[in-house]
This record gives C-alpha cells, structure tokens and sequence, in this order.
C-alpha cells in the first residue's frame, strides 16, 4: 500500500498540514475552558427553577379552581345539603360530573363530596382512563368519617373556604383493594347553600395521585434540560440533569428520579454534607445550592421555593441539578467542533492529493480495471490511453490481445455449439435405431411368410403390425421428450397446484393399484405462475419415477402446501431410494437408471421448475426409507 505514488503524496501533505491544524485547535480549546464563565451555567439552572417552580404553581392553582367551581355547582350543593326530600334525584348528576372531571382533568383519581358531618355521600365512579371502580371501593368511600382524618383540613376547610393536603402517604388500602401505597395531594373547597344563607352544607375533596406531578418533572425535564443553548452553541448541556421536590421544610424529599429517597431527611444523606443546601434553601426563597457531591459525582444545582401556604400554595422547594461534567460539555463540542474542522480540511487536502495522483496513475488504473473486464468475460472493452508514451503503447497491446481473444473465443463458441448438435444428433440416432431393428427384422420375417404362403401368416401380420405399432409409438415418446428439452414455454398464467396433481393422480390410479401401491394426498395446494402443461408434465414425471420405484408395493405420499411466500410439493415414495452414487447425476441429461428411456426425463422437470423461477431436488428421506422429490416455486401475488 505505502507503495503506491497516491499514498506517497497523501502522507506528505499530512506531514505538512497536520502539526499546524491540531496546535491551533488544542489553543483555542484550551482558552474557551478559561472564558467559561459559571455565571452561564447559574443563569440558566437558576431560570429552570423558577421555570418548573411556575408551572407546579400554576397545576396547583389549576386543580383548586377545578375543586372551587365544582363546589359552587349547585347540583352539588342541593346534593350535599340534603334537605329536599328529591335530593336522591341529584346523586346520578353529581356523579355524572364527578366522572367528566376526572376524566377531562386526567389527574384525580377520586373526587368526594362529603356532607357537614364529614361523611363520604358520593364519588366519582369511572378513573382517568374510563374504568370502573369497584362497588367496595364506592362504599367504602361512602362509608369514612373524613372529620377525623388526620390534618385537620376538613375543619379548616369548613371554616376557611378551602384546604390543601400537603404530599402524604396515604395508606386507604380499602380504597386501593390492598394495592401498594399511593402519594397524593388533596384539594378541599367548602360547599355553600345556594342561596348563600345558613351553615356550609359540606366540602368537595379531589385527590390528585402524585405520579401526575412526578410525570410534569419527567415532561419538563425531557423538553427543557436537554435542550439549552449555551453561548450560541447547540448541545445536550444537561444531559444528566434532573429536577426534584423537597417539602416546605426544606428538608424532606418528596419528588425525585429515585423513588426510594421518598421522606427521606436530606440534611442526613452523606453523612451529613449536604446540610448548607438545606440552610441554604431555608434563607432564601430562589439561589443557588452551594457546590456539593452526592454519590460521589459533583453537581451544580439551582432551587425556588413554591408559592408558600400563607398565600394559598404548599411552599415546595423545587431544584434543578447537571453533573458538572455535562455542564462543561459545550467546551467539549466546541473541542470536537474544532477538530472535526481540522479533520474536514485534512480530508480535503487528502481528497486534492488524490484528485491529482489519480490523474497521474489513472492510465494504469484504467488498464487494470479493464483487465478485470476482460477476466469476467467482455471482450468488448478497450482501453483509450490519449499518450503516445510507454503506457500508451502498453494500452494498444491490450486492446490487440483483446481482440484476437473475442475471435478465439467466437471459435470455441462455435465449435461447442457443433460438437452438442453432434451429440444431440448422436444421441437421437442411437435411441431411433433401437426401435428401428425390431421392426426391420419382423418386417422381413411378415415378407418372408407372405412369399412362402405360410399358413400363420394373419397371425405373423397382426403380431408384426403390433410390434410396429408399439415401436413406433416409443419413437413418438423419444421425439417429445427431445423435444420438451430443448422446447419453447408457453405464456404462464395463475393455476392451482392442487387439481393439476390430483389429474396426475388419477392417471396413475390403475397403476399404483397395480403395483400395490397406497396414495396418501395431503395439503391445501397453492396457485403459481406456470405454464399448465408443463407443470403436468413435470409432476407426471416425477409421480412415475416414484410408482416405478416400488415395484413390490408401498406408499406413495404427495402434499401441497404454501409455506410463506413459496408453494411446496413434495412427493414421496418408500421404494429403495436414490443410490449415493448416481445421486449427483440424476438431473444431467442423457443419465438414467433403467434400461430403457433417454435419461432426459429428470433433465426435462428440472428446466420446466426452474424456467418457472423454481428448483427441484431429489433426495434419501432423512429415516432412510425412500426418496423425496420436492418442487419449491413462487407464489403467485
């Protein structure tokens, strides 16, 4: 290879451009490390925050508009209120609205009126997803005292206009028929009479799962902390960075990408180190965390508080993190950037050293390609050199021998072509003159009886007329299967397998009874692009060879079937097989095992199957009991 005159110019261009191009890009990577600033990097975790932060604000906001307009329904207050002795008549509407609530908002999982005394009346009967709740689960509901629920927020509620139930456990197995323990957060807003007079009549309780607000941090996180621009260069900064919730505390997790961290005390995870980020968050409402470690890889992490209870909201600590390895990523793009450039302008170089080897060695190039050419059997191509040189003296021998190779080759043709109507002629001869001396030799005995006036001389007619006959019609076969060999196809057309063989069949009926031989016929068929009549004529050979193999009897099994995109037919016989020896041959014209015949009787159903876009194989049976002659071909879509 280093040889070569191209590949000796490609490794002195290299030697002469590379050492520039690589200082000048380990220099300028080298000063934009220096230059990124960690202001950057604050600026944008500091605005994620507050970004998530406003949208948890606004889903909270959100779901306690959906609870104050539902109290303020008044079919659901005549309902709570139950004074009107019809009050049974709303029950089906209070669940009707439940149920579209859920089902539009795609958050709750129950919504529960519950009456003054704090007892559950009706919920919503359908999930988010339109799914029936159980009838236990109903009653249940039905069933609580929700006054002396711990928290207190029916009674702040009833008295305040509304609640929140900050994140919780909560452990209701009987409304979760046993299943795990589900996080959710609660929002309560008190029912009114509807004219506005007297006592509340009860509250509205909407129950929203926690994987809802775990799923709005998976959904900002995929769209906003893989997605930042850094100093006009487009990367996946944050890669690794994730978002996650501490309670009002500043010290409990309650959303995070590892659930198991759930209630966890962050002030006493790492031994304790990561208590500045909880003093941190307690002073400030939005900042920075100072620089920490957590399971051993360092991080940079920005928090904003959630609007706090005071004012209506729960006062969650959201935080936004990146490894710092990902956080210095954009150097490394603009790293892989400056060399990718360097890379792109080395690969020009090469691709000019090339272009101008190539034009220097492209006569030799050129005459090895048509080489080949000439080696793969055109000896149509030539070689056109414009030089009057070495190398063009070199091309007009090439293109002589050329030449004088297509005129010897026209030849060889030619005499190949001679010598096969030679063995085709000799091979007709030969089977004609078989027949022909049986009926010269009972031609002469019919003459000598007529000359002698022999007395036997009807009997002598008619048994030499039969013989005739009976010859002449062997030369007929001769003739066709000479012809069907080297014949022409008739125009294929869309046929079924399955009755052409049971027409074969039937034309071997008196034979296989004959011989003792039982047809099992099995398989639903198949339709194929053939030509009918050659088809026949295939299976009629290979169902004959089978029958003629089982002179003492036996089972003939013969099936169809489609088998993806090909149609399958197997024939097998239990006569003694294929002998190893022949097994090769059976398919070359002229080869046969009998004594009788042309041996083109398997030549002919292999050009017939594969003219068809088919092939065809004859073979032992794998238990070793007969042979199995099987035709695959395409299936006609």
């Amino acid at each position: 290879m280093i040889r070569r005159i191209s590949t000796k110019w490609v490794l002195a261009v290299l030697a002469v451009v590379v050492v520039p191009f690589v200082g000048f890009a380990l220099f300028v990577d080298t000063k934009v490390t220096q230059r990124l600033s960690d202001d950057v990097v604050q600026f944008h975790l500091l605005s994620m925050a507050a970004d998530l932060a406003t949208r948890l604000d606004e889903e909270i906001d959100e779901r306690r508009q959906d609870v104050s307009h539902l109290a303020q329904n008044p079919v659901v207050s005549w309902f709570v209120a139950g004074l009107d002795e019809d009050s049974h008549l709303f029950r089906s509407q209070v669940q009707e609205i439940f149920d579209d609530l859920v089902g539009v908002a795609g958050v709750y999982d129950f919504v529960i009126a519950i009456d003054a005394n704090g007892r559950g009346l009706e919920s919503n009967h359908r999930d988010a997803e339109g799914r029936a709740i159980s009838d236990a689960v109903l009653g249940q509901i039905r069933s609580r005292d929700y006054a002396a629920t711990a928290g207190g927020w029916f009674q702040r509620a009833m008295e305040h206009g509304e609640a929140l139930i900050d994140f919780d456990t909560v452990r209701w197995n009987d409304m979760t028929n046993g299943a795990d323990e589900n996080y959710y957060v609660g929002f309560v807003s008190r029912v009114d009479p509807v004219d506005g007079y007297g006592d509340p009549v009860g509250v509205v309780l909407a129950l929203m799962n926690w994987e809802n607000v775990e799923a709005e941090l998976e959904r900002f996180g995929v769209r906003q902390l893989t997605g930042s621009q850094v100093q006009g260069v487009g990367v996946d900064i944050y890669e690794s960075s994730y978002a996650w919730v501490w309670a009002s505390d500043a010290d409990t997790i309650i959303a995070h990408k590892d659930r198991g961290l759930y209630g966890t005390r962050v002030s006493g995870l790492e031994n304790g180190t990561l208590l500045p980020l909880v003093e941190k968050a307690r002073q400030v409402d939005w900042g920075m965390y100072p620089n920490y470690e957590f399971r051993g890889v360092k991080k940079k992490a920005a928090f904003q508080r959630l609007t706090p209870s005071a004012k209506g909201g729960f006062g969650w600590v959201v935080g936004v993190g990146a490894d710092n390895a990902d956080i210095y990523a954009p150097v490394e793009e603009l790293s892989r950037l400056l060399f990718s450039s360097s890379a792109i302008v080395l690969s020009l170089a090469v691709l000019f050293t090339f272009f101008i080897a190539h034009r220097t060695t492209r006569p030799i190039l050129l005459l090895q390609q048509h080489t080949r050419r000439v080696a793969s059997g055109d000896l149509d191509t030539r070689v056109e050199v414009g030089t009057s040189d070495e190398l063009g003296e070199l091309a007009n021998a090439f293109n002589r021998m050329t030449g004088e190779l297509k005129e010897n080759r026209a030849q060889l043709v030619q005499a190949e072509k001679e010598a096969a109507w030679r063995e085709m002629a000799r091979q007709v001869a030969h089977e004609i003159k078989n027949p022909l001396t049986p009926i010269s030799v009972s031609a002469g005995l019919l003459k000598r009886s007529r000359d002698e006036k022999s007395p036997d001389f009807d009997s002598i007619f008619e048994r030499t007329i039969e013989l005739i006959q009976r010859q002449v019609e062997n030369m007929r076969e001769i003739t066709r299967d000479f012809y069907a060999f080297a014949g022409e196809h008739k125009e294929p057309r869309s046929t079924e397998l399955a009755p052409l063989m049971d027409e074969v069949l039937e034309l071997h009926a008196a034979l296989a009874k004959e011989r003792g031989v039982h047809v099992h016929r099995s398989g639903d068929g198949g339709t194929v692009q053939v030509d009918p009549d050659e088809m026949r004529r295939a299976l009629l050979n290979l169902v004959s060879n089978a029958l003629e193999a089982m002179e003492d009897g036996g089972d003939l099994h013969v099936s169809i079937e489609p088998v993806g995109s090909e149609v399958i037919v197997e024939i097998r016989d239990t006569g003694p097989g294929v002998p190893a020896e022949v097994e090769a041959k059976l398919f070359e014209p002229y080869f046969t095992t009998r004594s009788s015949g042309t041996g083109l009787g398997l030549a002919i159903v292999r050009r017939i199957v594969e003219d068809m876009g088919g092939r065809v194989s004859l073979e032992n049976a794998a238990d070793g009991t007969g042979a199995i002659a099987r035709i695959v071909l395409p299936c006609d879509v």
